[in-house]
Order: structure tokens, then sequence, then C-alpha cells
């Protein structure tokens, strides 16, 4: 267990949380390519994924429930899922999986983890039912919101108040951005709705199409600069910090 209390953007919609001596991380995509997608900055480095209590899934996408990135954490990990999800992930070996529906909370440590509305599209999986999406709240000594995916949706402002760390969502895996996600100015419209201490742009600058990176560069290394020049127009209150892959920071 770690004594600080930091986070760390390990990339995509990936990110280790420390807190209060329990360490999470959150969907986890850890390999250098899924599909067409291609990693752009460094593999995580292995002390990152050690030691882990456990870890949120969001939705069944593949870049954010990547099967072989949690089987190297191993298969008695425990997860943290979507309601629908929980036999898709017993059915490929993980033995310690809890289901949690909007509103559902699950105790890990001395930290409390609900899940709370998303507004996007599940992710439908062979041998899985439809299953829907959620974010989460992380409550302990600080409190830490990780959207996971999703778009705005009325309620957002009032999902937890008093929140040091808003994880937010700012852009997707290509040049373009489909229904169900936030782009930087949708992002920061969310940091002003939700006016947490600190707000850090996640699901960018990691995972983009093969030879995309040189053609096309920049849906892969602008999004999160543009999120937080628009957050300090729409929310001044609201502190923003620009992690890279792999860079760290602390929630103090």
């Amino acid at each position: 267990m770690s004594n600080s209390d930091d986070f760390t953007y390990v990339g995509h919609a990936t990110v280790l949380i420390e807190l209060d001596g329990v360490r999470l991380l959150t969907d986890p995509v850890l390999r250098p390519r899924i599909g067409p997608l291609v990693r752009h900055g460094p593999l995580p480095a292995p002390h990152l994924t050690a030691g882990l209590d456990a870890v949120l899934i969001s939705h069944l996408h593949r870049d954010h429930a990547d099967l072989a990135s949690l089987r190297r954490l191993g298969r008695g990990t425990r997860l943290l899922v979507p309601p629908g999800s929980r036999r898709f992930f017993e059915r490929h070996g993980f033995s310690e999986v809890g289901e949690l529906a909007p509103g559902e909370s699950s105790e890990v440590g001395p930290l409390t983890v609900t899940a709370v509305e998303a507004d996007h599209d599940g992710g439908k999986r062979r041998g899985a039912p439809a299953v829907v999406p959620v974010g989460f709240t992380i409550a302990g000594s600080r409190r830490v919101y990780f959207a996971g995916d999703t778009d705005l949706f009325d309620g957002m402002g009032d999902l937890a108040p008093k929140l040091d760390l808003a994880l937010l969502p700012v852009w997707g895996w290509g040049p373009t951005l489909g229904p169900g996600h936030l782009d930087p100015a949708g992002a920061a419209r969310a940091a002003a709705l939700l006016s947490p201490r600190l707000a850090v742009p996640i699901h960018w600058g990691t995972l983009y199409p093969l030879g995309l990176g040189r053609l096309r560069p920049g849906r892969l290394l602008l999004p999160a600069h543009e999120f937080a020049t628009e957050t300090r127009r729409l929310a001044p209150q609201v502190a923003t910090r620009v992690l890279s892959p792999g860079e760290s920071a602390s929630l103090a």
C-alpha cells in the first residue's frame, strides 16, 4: 500500500488513484496496440499496476475493458464493473467481480466507490447482454470523480459535491468524435457543472489509428490543452492540470 495521495495518468482512460493507502486503477489499457489503435507515449511502468486493491471498469468498449490488459493484472484482481457485465468477466476467468449500478456502492478498504450515471453506449461484447455504462465517485479523505466515457447529462452537477478531483474525458481515439463523448468544450462545461477543486483531462494523447499520428496529429495532441483553456474561461474557480501519459500529480 502507498501512503501518498497521488494519481497517475497512465494513458487513455487508465488512471492510477492512490488514496488513503488504497490503489485503484481505472479502465486498464496496458498494451502497445489494440486492433488498429497504436499507443503513443510510454508503456506503463510495472510498479504502476502492482499491488492493486481494485480495478474500476466503466463499460465494455475494448479501449476501456481490454481483457489482455486485465489478465496481466491477474484473474484474482478485484473488479468493480457495470451492471450486466459480471458474467462476461467471470466467463473469461476473473473470480472477484462485483457489479455496481448507478447509485450502488462498494467499500474498498477505507474508501467508498459508488457507480454514477454516464451518457454513453455501454458497449456490446460477445457473450454479454446490453450493459449500462457508469462513471465512479471515490470517497475517502478526498473525493474523486472518474467519468469513464460520457456526454453531458441532466444531474451531472449533482453527482458529487465538494470534489477534490474530476477526471474528465476530452476526446476519443481518432480524428473525429462520435455521440456519447465529451469534446474539450463539453468537458469544460462538465467542469463548470461539477466545480471540482482540480480537473484533469483524460481519454486523449494515447491511442490513435496507425499512421494518423503523423498525418493528422491535431486530435491526438491538442484536446487537453483546448480543455484547459476553455475551463479557465467557463469555470475560473476550477484549477486544471494537463498530465502527459505516465505523469503523476498529488491530490493534496
